[in-house]
């Protein structure tokens, strides 16, 4: 064997080990990503067995707001049935939204407000709420990871080799609680 030979089957180990590296790399990344997004569903999960029970107690006071409560169901069935992230992020946007709506509602009814039950829901969903925040940004920080692995060079050519994808953020938007403050210099 050459000096030649064994300087090219040198290069070739390399290249071969470098591969199988990033290999397991975009493999850590996608399997990390799908953890993440198994945190989010659990949430999710926790938020949507709720909402039944505080749709019925705010029915129980305000039996006239029908659409408000009809909304809220609406759009948690859409989530639930969602397909794909975006889809999600976009029911999930909805019922945000819808409920600020029954939450500014119930502002109106002092007994509804002044409810045990109620008071109770509210603070359960405010957990659920802060946890599904904290594994969104989780997720979302997975999902850069990943996806920066999968379009970076030169560990892109492994990753289109072996179909790895970049995954999609989760973003709920909501606006409606978020007023902002006005400022007036006099």
């Amino acid at each position: 064997m050459g000096t030649s030979t064994i300087v090219i089957l040198a290069v070739v180990v390399i290249i071969g080990l470098w591969a199988v590296s990033l290999y397991n790399k975009l493999v850590s990344k996608r399997t990390l990503v799908k953890e993440a997004w198994s945190g989010i569903d659990v949430s999710l999960k926790k938020r949507y067995d709720l909402l039944p029970n505080l749709v019925e107690t705010v029915k129980g006071y305000a039996a006239h707001e029908k659409s408000t409560l009809e909304e809220v169901t609406r759009y948690r069935t859409a989530s639930m049935n969602a397909g794909s992230t975006a889809e999600k992020a976009q029911a999930e946007s909805g019922l945000t939204r819808a409920l600020g709506s029954l939450f500014a509602i119930a502002e109106n009814y002092p007994d509804l407000k002044a409810s045990e039950n109620f008071r109770e829901l509210q603070a359960e969903l405010s957990a659920i709420e802060n946890n599904l925040e904290s594994a969104r940004r989780y997720y979302n920080g997975t999902v850069r990871e990943n996806n920066i692995l999968v379009e970076s060079f030169p560990s892109n050519i492994v990753a289109g080799m072996f179909k790895f994808e970049k995954s999609e953020f989760f973003e709920i938007e909501d606006n409606s609680h978020r007023e902002r403050p006005l400022v007036s210099f006099q």
